[in-house]
């Protein structure tokens, strides 16, 4: 404590000092008072260098309740934007008006009673100081560390109530911010402006109220349980954290449109898939077999030297029909939507065995409840990449292909016991493109999706969803009140 830097010897003096003031303390706050008035102070700041001064010690009983009130004060002048330098400045101008009344005398009290005093407001002032670095801290750490918006502002308006020393914060979204509450508003209990206090658990139990509109619907409202305006820097601090939501609404906003617009390229790939495998199975894959049937009908009536050659045709022509559907299967995984999941998976997985010399266990777990859609197609699209890049790049024996699901996630493991890879060097390797299209799809419907590997020991795809995904998330009508 700031006291304890004066001896008793000293605090003696300086109580000495105190009582040669007190008979003239009135007459020397009215002299301040015009050299303030001259400074063109408003009140607030003239009522805290007044409640700074030795004629302010004067009135009170002892050394520590004064840089008591000195520290409170001071806080209150960093919050008014009166920094330090200047605070000394009008308190020599005081100690010129205290003169006159001491002449000459306490001269060792004085200086370190403006020692104590000078002390006790330049450390008032880096604490406010600090409280707001503290404040700004926790927001930047709040837009990394949040799940959704929501939860970015509803930790936002956490760290304000603590930094305000609210007892209570409230935020509200999707509000209509008409007329009064489109504006940073102070509100005190009894006046009718109390009725815009939007949540009811806040409503009447305070005695002061600060209501600030974040932007795009977002109210947040504080309770005190004394009457307290907000003070210059405290509005600078709510106006700078209010730009930082709008500009995380903003981004989020954005991010929600990117999402969309992905969903919608997804959308539209996989009906593009569709049409182009219908068109090959109608088109092209009708003509392989006509050719097919033709050149055996051909083969049947051919001189005998001409057969091998039209049997050889035939072989070429049945070989693309073949190839034809796999790649009309791949394209469009029509299975979906004829037998469901379980069954495309089976049918991935045993034309997998057919091409592959690699071992494929299959282990489907799945509740009665019907996925949607779009779930079905990431995961059959996911399977169908892992296997793809098990036969291109792993040279593994055996894979492992798992899929659960639970009350509220589906899961889908891919195992295998190839070459694996690096983490440092997966995005120089050709799959690497496969993995970020996987991770897209998942992440289009909330999910995740992780790739555990190393050389030589095999490869780990675990592919994670809500069962309730939805491409698009929003945000209803919501309330959040700290206590």
């Amino acid at each position: 404590m700031t006291a304890a830097l004066l001896t008793p010897a000293a605090r003696r003096h300086a109580a000495s000092m105190a009582r040669a003031i007190r008979p003239s303390a009135e007459r020397l706050d009215r002299d301040f008072l015009t050299q303030l008035r001259k400074r063109a102070y408003d009140d607030a700041q003239i009522r805290a260098f007044l409640a700074i001064t030795p004629a302010a010690r004067s009135r009170l009983r002892t050394l520590p309740q004064f840089l008591e009130q000195v520290d409170y004060n001071g806080r209150r002048l960093a919050k008014l934007n009166v920094p330090p330098a200047e605070v000394s400045e009008v308190l020599r101008e005081f100690g010129a008006i205290l003169d006159p009344v001491l002449g000459g005398q306490y001269q060792p009290a004085r200086e370190q009673l403006h020692l104590a005093t000078i002390l006790t407001l330049e450390n008032s002032f880096y604490r406010v100081r600090e409280a707001e670095t503290q404040a700004f801290f926790g927001l930047y750490r709040a837009e990394v560390e949040a799940q959704d918006l929501e939860d970015l502002l509803r930790r936002f308006v956490g760290i304000l109530t603590q930094t305000f020393h609210a007892r209570a914060g409230s935020l509200l979204l999707d509000q209509s911010l008409a007329g009064k509450l489109s504006q940073p508003l102070y509100i005190e209990c009894g006046k009718p402006d109390e009725s815009l206090i939007a949540d009811p658990a806040m409503r009447g139990s305070y005695q002061s109220y600060w209501s600030y509109p974040l932007g795009s619907g977002a109210l947040v409202q504080f309770g005190f349980p004394v009457a307290y305006p907000w003070l210059p820097r405290e509005l600078a601090l709510l106006d700078a954290a209010g730009e930082r939501c709008r500009a995380a609404m903003e981004r989020a906003r954005l991010e929600k449109e990117v999402r969309r617009l992905e969903a919608q390229g997804r959308q539209a790939e996989e009906a593009e898939r569709r049409r182009i495998g219908r068109e090959l199975h109608d088109e092209a894959g009708q003509s392989l077999m006509l050719l097919r049937l033709q050149l055996e009908m051909i083969e049947r009536e051919a001189p005998l030297s001409l057969r091998p050659r039209l049997e050889e045709a035939r072989g070429v022509a049945e070989r693309t029909v073949v190839e034809l559907r796999r790649i009309v299967a791949a394209l469009s995984p029509a299975v979906l939507e004829r037998l469901g999941l379980q069954s495309a998976l089976r049918q991935l997985a045993a034309r997998f065995g057919k091409m592959h010399p690699g071992e494929v266990r299959l282990r489907i777990s799945l509740s009665p409840e019907p996925l949607p859609i779009e779930i079905q197609e990431v995961i059959y699209r996911v399977a169908q990449e892992c296997l793809q890049n098990v036969a291109k790049h792993s040279q593994a024996t055996h894979v492992n292909l798992s899929l659960k699901s639970a009350d509220k996630n589906i899961r889908l493991s891919v195992t295998d016991n190839g070459a694996g890879f690096s983490a440092e060097t997966v995005g120089s390797k050709p799959m690497s493109f496969g993995l970020a299209g996987m991770r897209e799809r998942a992440a289009l419907l909330g999910g995740t999706l992780a790739v555990r590997s190393k050389p030589g020991k095999g490869t780990t795809v675990a592919l994670e969803l809500p069962r309730t995904s939805a491409r698009v998330a929003s945000n209803g009508k919501d309330s959040r009140t700290l206590d």
